[in-house]
């Protein structure tokens, strides 16, 4: 399957917990027609009404994901195969999984990879390289650095810069492409992921979380 991303994009991430005010398919259609507008190359969404409502609204590719909690286990992003046949019947022309080696709620990764790599191309969110490595060798078609900072072994603060060094290994030891993602606020921490190797940067809290942005200039007052 092709890859649809060309390389040199910002992909704008379109989600909102329930506990947002934005939360909702309407906005995040809203927001996503915004992102289109402003020369965003894809949409990053959570949930099969979301992901429906975004390609309606927009003709860029989607990358839809379905995000589960279940107690005694730490993946949340896309965790079965029944999740991704969800996202990939909302329309998603890409299937964003969790690909790190923590226990899921579903198949194994060297089962649950390859297999919803025969619905759509597979994004594989990594916290670290050697999971790059292990997803780039079970069939994903782009990793993204999505989890470094939010697993047991990379936990960082929330206020850390983006993890540009893990972008430039894997930018170094990969063939398919890198996205950069994951703590991204200003320009320079985009052109510096661009420089580091990275085929797209996707951004989410900075573009679409009016709360936190809120937050964030109320805070520096501080």
């Amino acid at each position: 399957m092709n890859w649809p991303i060309p390389a040199g994009s910002i992909v704008v991430s379109a989600q909102a917990r329930t506990d947002n005010p934005l939360h909702g398919s309407a906005f995040m259609a809203a927001m996503a027609r915004a992102a289109a507008e402003g020369g965003a190359s894809a949409i990053r969404a959570n949930g099969p009404a979301d992901i429906a409502a975004i390609k309606v609204a927009v003709r860029l590719p989607v990358i839809g994901l379905l995000k589960r909690k279940t107690a005694g286990y730490p993946v949340e992003i896309t965790p079965s195969l029944s999740d991704a046949q969800l996202v990939a019947t909302a329309g998603a022309d890409i299937v964003a999984i969790d690909a790190t080696n923590r226990a899921r709620d579903g198949q194994a990764l060297d089962q649950l990879l390859p297999a919803v790599r025969r619905l759509r191309p597979v994004l594989a969110d990594i916290a670290d390289l050697p999971q790059g490595l292990a997803a780039a060798a079970l069939g994903a078609s782009a990793v993204a650095t999505t989890l470094s900072g939010y697993t047991a072994e990379t936990q960082t603060t929330r206020d850390a810069p983006p993890d540009l060094e893990l972008v430039a290994a894997l930018a170094r030891t990969l063939t398919i492409p890198v996205l950069a993602e994951g703590r991204f606020w200003t320009l320079e921490q985009v052109h510096a992921a661009f420089a580091a190797g990275a085929h797209a940067v996707v951004i989410g809290t900075a573009i679409t979380n009016p709360r936190e942005i809120t937050r964030r200039f109320v805070g520096s007052l501080a």
